[in-house]
Parts: C-alpha cells; structure tokens; sequence
C-alpha cells in the first residue's frame, strides 16, 4: 500500500466534513482495502465508519425493516426480526461471499460500492427500498446507475436502508465458485402493488427486467417466467459466462425463485 492517513470520527457530521475534505469512507473495506493492496486505489485519507454508533442497529417498525448502513452481513443473517419478516434478505446475507467478507462486509459499503455482481443491490432494488443518507432520501429506482456508480453525491453517506417488507420474496443465485460473486442472481419480490424482478450479475449494474414483471404480475407462476424471451444482448460475455448463457440463467433462476416462493 501506499502511505495514508487514518480517521476515526464519532459522528455522521464528523466523517462527512472529512470525507468533503478529501477523505475515502471506510466501511467494510472488503473492495477498498484490496485495492490499495495491488496500489490500484491511493487514498492519501481513510475515514473509518467503524466507530459511529448511529450507522449500526436493525429494527423492524410497522411494514418496513431498517438496517444500518454498518451493519454486518453477519448481522443481518443473524438477526431474528430479519429472519421473520424479511427471510430472504437474511438469506441473501448468509451466502455473501465466504465467512471473512460476511463478517467484515456492511450492508452500506455494498449499496454505495454497486459492484456489477454484488447480491445486496437486487435486494434493495426489488423490495423498492429507500436509502437514507446524510443528506437526504433516494428510491431505489433513482439511485443505481450503472457500473460502480450511484446518486451518491462526493461528500454524502449512507446511514440506513429502509426495506418495505413483501409478502413473499426469495433470492437464487448461481454462484462463480472462484469468487462466490454470482454470475447470475435474481431477487424477486412480491407486494400488494406487484412484483418486482431484479438482477444482478448480468449486465454493467444492477437492473429490473419488466418483461418478467409484467408476466407474473398477470400470473404468479415458474411457467409465466418461463414463457418471457430473455433479451442477451446487453448481457455481459466474459470468461466466466457468455451473454445467452447468462440470459438462460435469468429465465431459469426466476423459474426457481417462483416456485420456492410458492411453497
């Protein structure tokens, strides 16, 4: 690593005047810290996060779940309000990557990293969460947009993500075993106002697929997914995958999570 500096605020106002100052957020650090590892990243100023008390906590108020957004994956399997209102947000929190990164990864440091192939951001993205930050709060439909890039603005921080909580959701992913990111996953969630599909893996950024909604929005079953053509051109191709094959996963991985939320 380069040399750098290490801050350690007490407060949300305290790491976001850093952080306008020039400082890197600290989170989980599980994509920050490599990166400066193989000196592809140099901050010359870290703010850790670790120490702000009003960053952590998860509770469950009326229809919603909200997690701080220095909770741990862990965290988020582990707890029981989690595990009964919202079972497949703690199920996708007990398959990210490997015991080290679930025990060190925050939930915020995902959503603000939007790694093309992360879980967290199709959990966000199809319960239609709401991100609150420092400044403000951003639908989920207005806060990805595209590959490592969000609303985020330079100085601001995510505190909390707010969950709606579904009637029934179920999270499948097919993973590349090498590095436990998924090639393809499908997080599928249905509320009183319809379904939503989101998929992560697949293309630059996280996406919803409305052809797919709209199918088991008419009928809520695995042969309505099935019957959706998968467009593969805007689809990644890389070592790991091709695009059609990537494509097939989509239609496949939604057959599955419909018939898993159907019991």
């Amino acid at each position: 690593m380069y040399a750098f500096t290490l801050e350690r605020p007490a407060s949300v106002a305290d790491a976001a005047r850093l952080i306008a100052a020039g400082g890197k957020p600290l989170a989980g650090g599980q994509t920050l810290l490599a990166s400066m590892k193989l000196r592809l990243s140099a901050p010359e100023q870290l703010v850790d996060l670790g120490g702000i008390k009003e960053l952590t906590g998860i509770k469950k108020d009326g229809g919603a779940v909200t997690i701080g957004a220095m909770s741990r994956h862990l965290d988020v399997a582990n707890n029981a309000d989690v595990k009964a209102a919202f079972p497949a947000l703690a199920d996708l929190a007990s398959r990210i990557g490997d015991r080290q990164v679930r025990a060190m990864g925050t939930v915020g440091g995902s959503v603000a990293n939007n790694d093309p192939a992360a879980c967290y951001p199709s959990a966000v993205l199809a319960s239609g969460a709401t991100i609150v930050t420092s400044k403000r709060e951003i639908a989920a439909d207005d806060f990805f947009q595209g590959l490592f890039t969000t609303a985020l603005e330079e100085d601001e921080l995510i505190t909390a993500i707010r969950f709606p909580i579904p009637k029934r959701a179920v999270y499948e992913k097919l993973r590349q075993k090498a590095s436990n990111f998924p090639l393809v996953g499908i997080f599928l969630a249905q509320y009183d106002s319809g379904v939503r599909v989101a998929i992560t893996g697949a293309g630059n950024g996280v996406f919803r697929h409305a052809g797919l909604e709209d199918a088991l929005n008419k009928s809520f079953t695995a042969a309505a997914a099935a019957a959706v053509k998968i467009d593969a051109s805007d689809l990644n191709s890389d070592l790991h995958a091709s695009a059609a094959y990537r494509a097939n996963l989509i239609s496949v991985l939604t057959q599955r999570a419909v018939t898993k939320a159907l019991g």
